[in-house]
């Protein structure tokens, strides 16, 4: 695995914690993902956004599902769009290296401005670097652009 994928993996552990009781996680944690994408799955399609992270994840990683980009951004986008950092960030990711979709700076740079501002404190530092170097990408224009999109940002919950 990834230094990156590695670091990502650490960002949902905070919710491992916070959700130790449900079985997706704890499957999970022990890297039984075959039985973790199922419930993750089943908790996705009725709109959690940690559940969709997750996903997101285990897509983008050949983790107990078929590794594919494009359903890992299909998953990431439901997640950010309702406002969780992880999935923001992970999105960005995605979208500044192009897996899955369109390789866009401004757009991954506004999934990294959203997530590093509500970073934990543990990845308050790795996300800001990332998003900074991001942010060297742009001309001043476009970051200002990336900038308005974070402001204009409005989370909807599909619960």
């Amino acid at each position: 695995m990834t230094t990156a994928a590695l670091l990502v993996l650490s960002a949902l552990s905070p919710t491992l914690a916070a959700r130790a009781n449900d079985f997706g996680e704890r499957a999970f944690a022990r890297q039984d993902y075959v039985r973790s994408a199922a419930a993750f799955f089943r908790r996705a399609e009725r709109g959690d956004a940690v559940a969709q992270a997750y996903l997101g994840f285990m897509y983008a990683n050949g983790r107990g599902v078929p590794q594919s980009d494009v359903e890992s951004v299909k998953w990431l986008r439901r997640s950010a769009n309702q406002g969780y950092p992880t999935g923001q960030f992970m999105l960005g990711l995605m979208v500044d290296k192009g897996r899955g979709a369109p390789q866009d700076f401004v757009e991954a740079e506004m999934w990294l401005d959203l997530a590093a501002g509500a970073a934990t404190r543990a990845q308050h530092d790795y996300w800001t670097n990332v998003r900074n170097a991001v942010a060297g990408k742009l001309t001043r224009a476009e970051r200002i652009d990336a900038q308005a999109r974070a402001v204009a940002f409005f989370p909807v919950a599909e619960r």
